[in-house]
């Protein structure tokens, strides 16, 4: 039998942002860095050359709080994803351009008017994380306000998506045609009027740009929940999965890839990217101690007290987080003291109870079950190992690759680079160079499709049902 080649394995950087898992206390990190563009550079230019397929950025409406405090993660300040992504478009050539931006508070118009100007600029490299949001406190921000139920928040983001992609097909590609008086060639351009009716997204516009290059620039989507999946199965080309071990991954995978069908697509069209973090050594207890060091600095006291005090939605700063847990019960009735979504515990009690054995079978203190229980699935030991570990997530269904999430801003990708992505090279199961100029390609996506495609939707799933109309 002929040797079947391995499974090609995908990879993303995340810019380290606004979060515990960045360690701003480290001494190789320079204040400002995350607002500096020299950092973002830095990122990208190391990702490119690690031949990554995008470059992903997070997106903060703003800044979260507790117990009506900023959380300090918070005060590093999160710039504008449009202007960052526009600027790495012209220091890079191939890597993709990735952003997050909320479906629920930006118009559809202008979204797919910024993500086609992003996707010309770049030459084909431009993806769209689309998020959603459904709170009063992000929506404060807006003239709707915390308008929108929550039950409606994954409806809008598929009306939003399907206009957006409406509104790219719209622009049909120039026809070139013989006078047949003067015998001249002329240019006929045609520009379709795109008309939606959904519930909740209902517009009349015209595109001002000519289609994309990719034709549709690639949709990210991060939601877990059965209606976020469902989004994902329907129109998106990615999915920025939490499900990084392998059982849960291979649950996770299963599951999306299964919903697929309905909707016409096949499982190669879209990719599972889990997050993950990475920690490297010599040996695998340089590593292992290496990483006791990381989660030390990442989870300083305050970030500790900051996430027990979100389940049990009380001031604990009475409470020593070098001691046990607080012997109190959670508070469910009051309104929560955490604004804009640090962290979210549907269950608080039965997630305080877990964490009680946890921390009696263990005998854990405050800050050391917050290292237990919070940390992202994280690749630890050798090179060797971590590449190992890397390859056999995706080759056994896992995933079809990671977006890795460095602690260090703006080097920590550096040594990933330099150690890890070699050793995928020599397995086969990792390019050695880029063979595409779009993200599509590097993804090895299906391409978006030919003027005035329209996605197939299941009959019992919303839709915007954008009426494209060309004159």
């Amino acid at each position: 039998m002929p040797q079947q080649h391995p499974k090609q394995i995908h990879l993303a950087a995340h810019f380290p942002g606004v979060n515990h898992h960045t360690v701003w206390t480290d001494p190789s990190h320079q204040p400002g860095t995350q607002s500096s563009f020299a950092s973002f550079e830095h990122l990208a230019r190391t990702a490119e050359r690690g031949l990554f397929d995008f470059l992903f950025l997070a997106e903060g409406l703003r800044l979260r709080e507790q117990r009506g405090q900023i959380i300090e993660h918070d005060v590093v300040g999160r710039p504008d994803t449009y202007t960052v992504l526009a600027a790495l478009a012209g220091i890079t050539t191939r890597l993709g351009l990735a952003g997050t931006i909320n479906a629920t508070f930006n118009e559809p118009y202008e979204l797919a008017r910024q993500f086609a100007t992003l996707d010309h600029l770049s030459a084909g490299r431009a993806a769209w994380n689309v998020v959603t949001s459904s709170d009063a406190f992000h929506g404060a921000n807006f003239r709707r306000g915390g308008y929108l139920d929550h039950a409606d928040r994954y409806e809008r983001a598929r009306e939003v998506v399907d206009t957006a992609r409406a509104l790219w097909d719209a622009w049909a590609p120039d026809a070139v045609l013989a006078d047949p008086v003067s015998g001249t060639y002329v240019r006929e351009r045609s520009v379709g009027l795109v008309r939606t009716g959904g519930r909740l997204v209902d517009i009349e516009a015209r595109p001002t740009l000519p289609r994309p290059p990719q034709g549709h620039p690639v949709i990210i989507q991060a939601g877990d929940s059965d209606g976020g999946r469902e989004l994902a199965a329907q129109v998106a080309d990615a999915v920025f999965s939490r499900h990084g071990g392998l059982e849960d991954g291979r649950a996770f995978y299963a599951d999306v890839k299964g919903r697929l069908a309905r909707y016409g697509r096949s499982p190669d069209d879209l990719k599972i990217l889990p997050g993950a973090s990475f920690v490297l050594g010599d040996t695998p207890a340089d590593a292992e101690e290496r990483l006791r060091e990381i989660q030390h600095q990442q989870v300083r006291p305050a970030v500790a007290r900051s996430f027990v005090e979100q389940v049990w939605n009380r001031d604990l700063s009475a409470y020593d987080v070098d001691g046990p847990l607080p012997d109190v019960d959670p508070l469910v009735e009051e309104p929560s003291i955490t604004q804009g979504r640090a962290a979210q515990f549907a269950d608080p009690r039965a997630v305080a109870a877990r964490w009680r054995a946890i921390a009696e079978e263990k005998d854990l203190s405050i800050r050391e079950l917050v290292i237990e229980v919070i940390g992202r699935q994280s690749f630890v030991g050798t090179p060797q190992q971590v590449a190992d570990d890397i390859d056999r997530h995706v080759q056994t269904g896992a995933s079809d690759g990671f977006i890795l999430i460095p602690h260090l801003t703006p080097h920590g990708l550096d040594e990933f680079v330099d150690r890890v992505v070699p050793l995928l090279q020599e397995r086969g199961s990792y390019r050695t160079e880029y063979t595409g100029t779009t993200l599509r390609e590097h993804l090895g996506l299906p391409d978006a499709g030919a003027f005035g495609r329209t996605l197939p939707v299941a009959a019992d799933v919303p839709s915007a049902d954008a009426a494209l109309a060309v004159p």
